[in-house]
C-alpha cells in the first residue's frame, strides 16, 4: 500500500512501516499530544497493520508552526494531509480530543468521496452530540498545570521544568481552546461500525457520555470500559492493541470469506 505523491511528511509518522500490511489505520492524538504518544501502540499492532500517527502544528518537530486551535480547520487541514494515505483498507483511531478529530475527519470524507474507515475507534471523550464546554484554555499557567496533573498522560518532570513548560503549553492551550469551544453540528450518522473505548474511572468522560457515541452510526458499536481513568491507555496498552487488531482481523476475514 503506497500513498501518493502529495506530500504528507509534516504531518504523518510511520513508527514501523508495514506497507504489505491489508489495513492502515490512522491514529489521532489527544489535546497536546504529539505523534510519539502511538509509538508503543504503533509497535504492537505492526506489521498486520500499517499504522500512521499524526502530528498537529505546534508541537514536537512542528514546535514552530501555528497551533490550529479551531477544531473544524484542523480537521479539513488533517483531511487533506491524510487522504492520500486512504487508497486501501483503514480505519481511525482517535484518543480524547483526538477522538472527536477522526470524527470529524470521517465526516468530511463521506462529504466529499462517500467513502469511510471500515471502523473508526473512538477513545476516552465524550460523544460529538455530547460535548462539554470548557475553559482549560483560559486558564494561567498554574491552572493549565492542576488540569494536567489531575488527567495525567504529561510527565510530572515536564511540569515542574519551566522551560519545558514554556515549549509545551502553547499547543496545549490551542488545543484545548479547538475542542472547549467546538460546537456539533448535526448530520446524518456513520454508516461505518464503531467502537468506544473508555476508563471507568476518567474525569472527563461519564460512561453515559461514552455511550452516547452509538447515536453517531448506524452501523454495529461496541462500549469496552478499562479500569482507569482519561489515559487509561497507558496501563492498558496491550488490550487495546488486541481490541483495535482483533476487529480489524475479524472485519477483514469475514470480508475476503
Amino acid at each position: 500500500m503506497t500513498a501518493t505523491s502529495r506530500s504528507t511528511a509534516a504531518w504523518v509518522r510511520r513508527f514501523h512501516p508495514s506497507p504489505d500490511a491489508p489495513v492502515r489505520l490512522v491514529l489521532f492524538p489527544h489535546a497536546g499530544g504529539s505523534a510519539s504518544y502511538y509509538y508503543a501502540l504503533s509497535q504492537a499492532l505492526a506489521p498486520d497493520t500499517e499504522v500512521l500517527a499524526l502530528q498537529y502544528p505546534g508541537r514536537q518537530d512542528r514546535r514552530s508552526e501555528k497551533c490550529i486551535d479551531n477544531l473544524a480547520e484542523l480537521a479539513d487541514r488533517t483531511y487533506e494531509a491524510v487522504l492520500p494515505w486512504l487508497d486501501g483498507q483503514f480505519a481511525f483511531f482517535g484518543h480524547s480530543m483526538g477522538s472527536v478529530l477522526a470524527f470529524e475527519v470521517a465526516q468530511r470524507l463521506r462529504r466529499d468521496r462517500g467513502d469511510l474507515p471500515l471502523w473508526l475507534f473512538a477513545s476516552g471523550y465524550p460523544a460529538p452530540s455530547r460535548l462539554p464546554s470548557g475553559t482549560v484554555h483560559l486558564r494561567d499557567q498554574a491552572g493549565v498545570v492542576q488540569e494536567l496533573t489531575e488527567v495525567g498522560g504529561t510527565d510530572p518532570q515536564w511540569l515542574e521544568d519551566q522551560d519545558m513548560l514554556d515549549a509545551i503549553l502553547p499547543a496545549i492551550r490551542g488545543d484545548y481552546q479547538a475542542i472547549e469551544t467546538h460546537t456539533w453540528t448535526p448530520e446524518a450518522p456513520l454508516d461505518c461500525p464503531l467502537t468506544m473505548l473508555v476508563g471507568d474511572d476518567d474525569p472527563h468522560t461519564s460512561l453515559d457520555q461514552a455511550a452516547a457515541w452509538q447515536n453517531h452510526t448506524t452501523g454495529n458499536f461496541a462500549l469496552r470500559i478499562f479500569p482507569g481513568g482519561h489515559f487509561y491507555l497507558d496501563e492498558h496498552r496491550e488490550a487495546v492493541a488486541d481490541t483495535v487488531s482483533g476487529t480489524l482481523r475479524s472485519l477483514l476475514n469475514t470480508a475476503s470469506a
